[in-house]
């Protein structure tokens, strides 16, 4: 009973982590916007396959390895923190853009899979979510897990994720979340994009301080 009371707390906490605003709430809230819904739930998708692959990094013990190995950190934190800079300006930039909406089916080949790669990389940009998920599991899971334990949460992490952004995805595909975006886009844009690119900026900055 206890390992199943330790389980739900491990994604209690990671749960209000997903909830928390941030660069991936940003991608995939536009991404819901500006497409389909299920464009939206492509991205909300990504944003689970990116939980599960830091579970799995996790659940390896290869979090420890970054943490011990200075320079793939850095390195990480620099890259990382680049690509979110360049997502934050591509959004400033675009801010004044009439945003084409999707109308149905014909000419959309491959959006839903271009929404999964953009958010799968959002969410792997950021090396701090590693290190998120190898510290709880090393704070929250007992001295000697059992297997089926490691074996379950990378997929339940998935869902929770998952689930957590297709509610962002089918909310902000809705008409009134949706005309409410597009009334106020120049100014939501320019705040998303000072958003992401700060984040990507701290981390650049921070990967660089590393190396002094």
């Amino acid at each position: 009973m206890s390992e199943t009371v330790t389980l739900l707390s491990i994604l209690g906490v990671f749960l209000l982590g997903a909830m928390s605003p941030g660069p991936s709430f940003v991608v995939v809230s536009r991404i819901a916007v500006a497409g389909e819904r299920r464009d939206g739930l492509a991205a909300a998708v990504g944003m689970g396959a990116g939980g599960f692959i830091f579970a799995c990094i996790a659940v390896a013990g290869l979090t420890a390895l970054l943490l011990q190995v200075a320079w793939l950190d850095i390195l990480l934190r620099v890259a990382g923190g680049a690509y979110l800079m360049w997502i934050g300006i591509k959004i400033w930039r675009g801010a004044r853009d009439k945003l084409e909406i999707a109308a149905g089916q014909q000419g959309r080949q491959g959006s839903s899979r271009k929404a999964f790669v953009r958010a799968l990389l959002v969410q792997l940009a950021n090396p701090k979510t590693a290190i998120f998920y190898g510290s709880m599991f090393a704070a929250m899971l007992p001295a000697h897990p059992p297997l089926w334990m490691l074996l379950a949460l990378p997929p339940l992490l998935f869902c929770n994720e998952f689930g957590w952004y297709a509610i962002v995805a089918v909310t902000f595909s809705a008409s009134r979340p949706r005309s409410l975006y597009l009334r106020a886009k120049p100014w939501i844009d320019r705040t998303a994009g000072a958003i992401v690119g700060a984040l990507g900026t701290k981390l650049m900055v921070e990967g660089l301080r590393a190396v002094r």
